[in-house]
């Protein structure tokens, strides 16, 4: 068997360099610590390597380092309007959107949205988490509940299934999954024009346009129906306006 070749201190940087260049931080983690163990087992087979376990150091990897991607009112806009006439399943199309861009909803909770959990009286809609056996009330927009009523009026499918969102060919008596949410949304990206695919950018985008509109941390917890608040510390560093209200100057810049 031929014996394993122990690289130098230099060597051993360079190639970790290299390696978490091309990953992610939380991959980066994942990383350093198969070095690590590699490293205690070939130490454990009576190599000389201890010296090369304080090369190893953990990447730094914050919480809520990155900034939320969110779309600008103009992109909004654009997507809204991404819907032309002879779209197949456009009003069906439209109104899933809208429940993303208006409400928030994750794409389960749109697929999973039933006809019973709106209560167009009221003007409210019933979010149900099945696992944790939650329920959460929220205000039905107007523009929402317009787009979800056209859908039911002229292009649902006559069907007994409950779901709000059906599927338009065979089997129609079977509700559309998060996958099709995921590609409508992905869809109309692509229409207008924006380089997205990512779904969840929509929830970030209602969450800066609440704060935009003075509300408050909580309030953006309520809305996306965060369990703990600290998840949505992040969109602190998107509200501009009170951000701009507690920075201090640079130092030696105009005051």
């Amino acid at each position: 068997m031929t014996a394993a070749v122990t690289p130098s201190a230099d060597k051993l940087r360079q190639f970790i360099a290299q390696e978490l260049a091309r990953v992610s931080p939380a991959s980066a983690g994942v990383v350093v610590t198969a070095l690590r163990s590699y490293l205690r087992f070939r130490a454990f087979e009576g190599d000389p390597v201890e010296h090369l376990l304080p090369v190893i150091v953990s990447p730094a990897h914050w919480r809520l380092a990155p900034l939320p991607q969110t779309l600008s009112r103009a992109d909004v806009e654009r997507l809204l309007d991404a819907f032309p006439p002879g779209l197949p399943s456009r009003l069906r199309s439209y109104a899933i959107v809208r429940c993303v861009v208006d409400l928030g909803l994750r794409t389960h909770e749109v697929s999973s949205l039933a006809l019973d959990d709106i209560d167009w009286a009221a003007g409210t809609l019933r979010i149900v988490k099945s696992k944790s056996r939650r329920v959460d009330l929220m205000p039905l927009p107007p523009a929402t509940g317009r787009a979800i009523a056209e859908y039911l009026r002229m292009e649902r499918p006559p069907t007994l299934n409950r779901q709000v969102f059906v599927r338009h060919v065979a089997p129609v008596d079977e509700p559309v999954g998060p996958d099709v949410v995921r590609n409508t949304v992905r869809n109309a990206y692509r229409r207008c024009g924006l380089p997205y695919t990512r779904v969840h950018i929509l929830r970030h985008t209602m969450a800066s346009r609440l704060l935009d509109t003075g509300g408050t941390l909580k309030e953006v917890a309520d809305v996306l129906r965060h369990r703990q608040l600290d998840t949505s510390l992040i969109y602190a560093k998107v509200d501009l306006n009170r951000l701009g209200a507690v920075v201090m100057p640079w130092p030696g810049s105009p005051a």
